[in-house]
């Protein structure tokens, strides 16, 4: 039989365990959010160190040139390698449903002539994933076999995702633009840019995850 004295020292024994699996479960879990967190912050440092700190329009020329709206000054690169013969015709997608290619073309008077005859306007895209899906019907209606696609220095990544996913036989060559507003080069000295660039990052990761098990489901 157990004296007294031993059967207290097991039921302290016993007593002590579900506080230490307790701790021990709490450590794994720190130390697993501790790690996710290094994992998020170092692929955030290497998607910063992809973007191209100047701008740099392509020598390469394709069969369409395609151009994400968002702000201006893209489409007007755009336009420009259209009138240097990069492209055949122009896509510019996501316009808003009631803008007209008259309205476009008189902001840009120096490339109106390309209007008449050049460029296609897509009203139905409302983000990233129609872009791609509108991108796709209007290559593969005219046969195009290579793209130069247009958008922002820090949106390219997920465009690229995307309309390579849509796009899987074309070759697509990008042209980052870079902004005034968005400083990629000195991301850190401004909360707003760090804040828009971590939130596209996070877009970015889900654009290719998702393309990704699309494409493993096929």
């Amino acid at each position: 039989m157990l004296s007294s004295d031993s059967k207290t020292t097991a039921g302290t024994s016993d007593a002590a365990k579900p506080p230490v699996r307790r701790r021990r479960g709490l450590r794994n879990i720190f130390l697993t959010c501790v790690a996710g967190v290094a994992v998020l912050a170092g692929g955030f440092v290497w998607f910063i160190s992809t973007l191209p700190a100047q701008e740099q329009a392509p020598q390469a020329k394709a069969d369409g040139i395609v151009v994400l709206t968002g702000a201006a000054f893209r489409i007007n690169d755009a336009l420009d390698l259209l009138a240097s013969g990069r492209g055949r015709r122009l896509l510019i997608s996501g316009v808003y449903p009631t803008t007209r290619s008259g309205e476009i073309s008189r902001m840009m008077p120096e490339h109106q002539r390309w209007f008449d005859c050049c460029v296609d306007l897509d009203h139905q895209a409302l983000n990233t994933i129609g872009n791609a899906i509108e991108t796709r019907r209007w290559a593969t209606t005219r046969n195009f076999k290579s793209l130069i696609v247009v958008t922002s220095d820090f949106h390219m990544p997920r465009a690229m995702a995307e309309i390579s996913h849509q796009l899987p036989g074309v070759a697509l060559v990008p042209f980052p633009v870079n902004s005034e507003r968005v400083r990629v080069d000195s991301w850190w000295s401004n909360p707003t840019t760090a804040r828009l660039l971590f939130s596209e990052y996070l877009k970015y990761i889900v654009a290719v995850v998702r393309t990704r098990l699309d494409f493993a489901s096929a």
